[in-house]
């Protein structure tokens, strides 16, 4: 180990003799391409007095700017930048010196001259700068030598701004076995132009000619990689990226994605480019900067963490900065799924893993007492419309009590923040998937309210568990999603089936649920603690609301007409809906309703201050209230008696009693309905 300690040192060592020698070199040759002769001769008899009091002087300088920081592999403009600022502190003070002191005290002349510093200083940076610039040059020919080695040829499609650091990333092998032979750019002033030595051949509708070209040529495209906003904002468009998804399948080429570098991992990603990466609106960006802060250094808990949407936030926590992470789950082999992902991070985050099942409380307390969280995020739930509708009372112990279990031990524990994943079925609920999340938000309010009661009339300034919801609308690629409900059927040649022609829905993408999801614990944990006036007491279901934000909500643009989305899958696969695939019309199921909303309408609103996010003040029972309808919510259920429970949760959620009695296009479109002609679960 000492020894591999040596190696920085010698190294830096040998870099501080050389820039000394290239100074020295510097002044010497400086004399002898100004002076000849007897004046050339006079100088260099008083040199060795000057140079070695210089050469000290100059090492403290290049110590100043940096020039023993940076490595010379990685050479770059603010390495030269500083290489010239440090020789031109060093002319000037030798303009200095020579004409304050040496010319009329030591020697009655001018023993350097300007002319003879000019060159000094031209000199200087060439000795400094260039030897850095050619060992870098030379580990890049080397790079791109072993990086073509068993490469397939491939073309590059984005803006250049975006395709130089691409061509770093395959340079320095962070993307492997790709050869870039070509670029195609949205941008037409940058048609002709050569980027890292590779040419700008055309733009995106030139692909299938640049192709061609290069199959003449005897080079066969193997694959294309589009930069990360290759299909966004100004360099392309949504139509534009469908088109190109089909160019490319009829090509036969693979098209890949390259990802952004994860906070905290090292490696960069390339992806193959999904239907669903051209179903959505522009991406909803968040303050990573922001969530970061918020989650580094925490100790966190993510229940049914081997889930779509709890997976992410545990590998996101990990990549913020996480010091622990506690998976609990349910399913062993989704446990052992996420924690090994979570070790091939290579993060600093320290996991564990549990098996356990939310509803078993003395397991949760246990649990959480011996990881003491600082955050919870319970995405453990069951989520299925029809499922619940069939098996209600698996879906109110999950739900409703195993929420009720977190959302305890968290507080009791001492957590900063505990955030519940909700779904926009909670708001004005028709199913029992919507009532049992609008319950436990209802519970995670109350307790939200006793904690702020309890820090003496201060809200949450002084303390306490802060407990929030976050509303989904469908996520794409999560378990269970439409999407790849829909990519099978296409897959087994169709037909693809739609509850309802009418039926629309919000969509995000798991990435914005889960950055969501941490950006509403941050807030709540830092400006919602301060936000409005103190606290009252803990509130009845009539009283008025506090005033701290508790649901938030992304906002995901206009929703998406289910219909349209199967008539659009099926063309980004290549076949015409109706001719080739046809799509039928199953009835909307029990639970059902063809609008989801976000908010109710009784609901006040709240400003976060953050862009993309959306949040409302809360409406709820206390927790006295809510207590005796628990206890009658366990009786039903080891009764077994569905009625007796929605009679409760009707009790309780006032707009879950109203569905019966409330006219919605709902119940016209269930009417109106074609009869199911096959039923998808």
């Amino acid at each position: 180990m000492a020894r591999l300690d040596l190696i920085p040192s010698l190294k830096k060592t040998l870099i501080v003799i050389h820039d000394l020698v290239a100074t020295a070199l510097a002044v010497t040759l400086a004399f002898v391409i100004r002076f000849e002769g007897g004046r050339l001769a006079t100088r260099l008899e008083l040199l060795p007095s000057i140079l070695p009091v210089f050469l000290l002087y100059a090492a403290a300088i290049y110590w100043l700017f940096s020039l023993y920081k940076s490595k010379w592999r990685f050479a770059s403009l603010p390495d030269l930048s500083n290489i010239v600022r440090a020789a031109t502190v060093l002319a000037l003070t030798l303009l200095v010196v020579d004409y304050v002191l040496a010319s009329s005290t030591f020697y009655g002349f001018f023993f350097f001259g300007k002319i003879t510093i000019a060159l000094y200083w031209l000199l200087q940076v060439a000795l400094l700068g260039g030897p850095r610039l050619a060992y870098r040059y030379l580990k890049y020919e080397q790079a791109r030598t072993h990086a073509k080695d068993g490469a397939h040829p491939a073309l590059l499609l984005g803006r250049g701004t975006d395709i130089e650091a691409l061509l770093r990333a395959i340079e320095s092998g962070a993307f492997r076995k790709i050869a870039a032979e070509g670029i195609l750019s949205p941008r037409q002033g940058e048609l002709g132009q050569v980027i890292r030595g590779v040419p700008v051949l055309g733009s995106f509708a030139d692909l299938e000619r640049v192709v061609e070209e290069f199959r003449e040529r005897g080079v066969s495209i193997r694959r294309l990689v589009l930069t990360q906003n290759a299909l966004t904002g100004d360099h392309g468009s949504d139509a534009e990226g469908t088109d190109l998804l089909l160019r490319a399948r009829r090509l036969g080429l693979p098209l890949s994605r390259m990802q952004d570098v994860e906070e905290g991992v090292s490696a960069a990603a390339l992806q193959p480019v999904e239907i669903e990466d051209l179903l959505l609106r522009p991406t909803v960006e968040i303050d990573r900067a922001r969530l970061a802060r918020f989650v580094r250094g925490r100790r966190i808990i993510v229940t049914g963490g081997g889930g779509s949407i709890g997976s992410e936030l545990c590998l996101r926590s990990a990549a913020f900065g996480a010091s622990h992470i506690l998976v609990i789950e349910n399913s062993e082999p989704a446990l052992h799924q996420i924690t090994e992902a979570l070790a091939t991070l290579g993060t600093d985050t320290k996991v564990e893993g549990a098996i356990a099942d939310v509803r078993d409380r003395m397991r949760m307390d246990g649990l959480f007492a011996q990881f003491k969280p600082d955050v919870v995020f319970h995405a453990a739930a069951l989520k299925h419309v029809p499922y619940l509708e069939q098996d209600w009372g698996e879906g109110i112990r999950t739900n409703v009590f195993g929420s009720m279990n977190v959302a305890d031990a968290a507080v009791a524990n001492g957590a900063k923040a505990m955030v519940m994943i909700s779904t926009d079925k909670a708001i004005e609920p028709v199913s029992m998937l919507g009532a049992t999340k609008r319950f436990a938000e209802m519970y995670a309010q109350a307790l939200d309210a006793e904690m702020a009661s309890a820090a003496g009339g201060t809200g949450h300034q002084n303390g306490g568990t802060r407990l929030i919801a976050v509303r989904f609308g469908n996520v794409l690629g999560s378990n269970g999603s439409v999407v790849p409900k829909f990519k099978a059927q296409i897959a087994r040649g169709g037909p693809v089936t739609v509850t309802h022609r009418d039926m629309v829905r919000y969509f995000m993408t798991v990435r914005e649920a889960v950055d969501l999801v941490i950006t509403a614990a941050s807030h709540a944990d830092g400006e919602g603690r301060q936000a409005g006036a103190p606290a009252p007491a803990p509130v009845t279901s009539n009283a008025a609301p506090r005033e701290q934000a508790s649901v938030y909500v992304l906002k995901m643009g206009q929703p998406v007409r289910i219909y349209a989305l199967a008539e659009r899958m099926i063309r980004l696969a290549g076949f015409e809906p109706g001719t080739d695939i046809d799509i039928v019309e199953t009835g909307i199921r029990p639970g059902e309703r063809l609008h989801e909303i976000l908010f109710s309408q009784q609901e006040p609103m709240a400003e976060t201050g953050i862009d993309g996010v959306m949040a409302a003040k809360p409406l709820f029972a206390d927790r006295q209230y809510l207590a005796a309808r628990l206890a009658a919510l366990v009786e039903a259920i080891t009764r077994g008696d569905r009625l007796a429970a929605e009679a409760i949760l009707e009790e309780a959620i006032p707009e879950f009693a109203a569905r019966k009695s409330r006219p919605t296009a709902d119940a016209t479109a269930a009417a109106s309905a074609p009869p199911a002609q096959s039923r998808s679960a």
